[in-house]
């Protein structure tokens, strides 16, 4: 038999009796389960389960949406020519430039 080492850890108590109660149901204690996942961990070379973050998509009503509430924002501001956003430009790229 291999050399045996202690692993602890800590953990919510809550999670911890709701993993007791599943694993006793399938006849194991939480220690085996651990065992288990240990070795399916060492057999594929990585976690035992995927993964992976869930793909974030957007529906086509949902992209529609946005862009509605972008216009109706854009909707609420004031016009502006062009002589001014070249000015907020300046102006701001001014406020930008290392004092000296």
């Amino acid at each position: 038999m291999a050399e045996q080492v202690l692993n602890q850890f800590r953990s919510d108590k809550e999670l911890r009796e709701d993993c007791v109660a599943i694993y006793e149901a399938l006849g194991m204690d939480l220690n085996t389960a651990f065992r288990m996942f240990m070795e399916r961990t060492r057999m594929v070379r990585g976690l035992p389960f995927p993964a992976v973050l869930p793909e974030t998509r957007m529906t086509r009503i949902e992209a529609q949406r946005a862009i509605d509430d972008l216009r109706a924002e854009a909707a609420d501001l004031p016009e502006m020519s062009l002589d001014e956003i070249n000015a907020e430009i300046r102006a701001s790229r001014a406020e930008r430039k290392p004092r000296e």
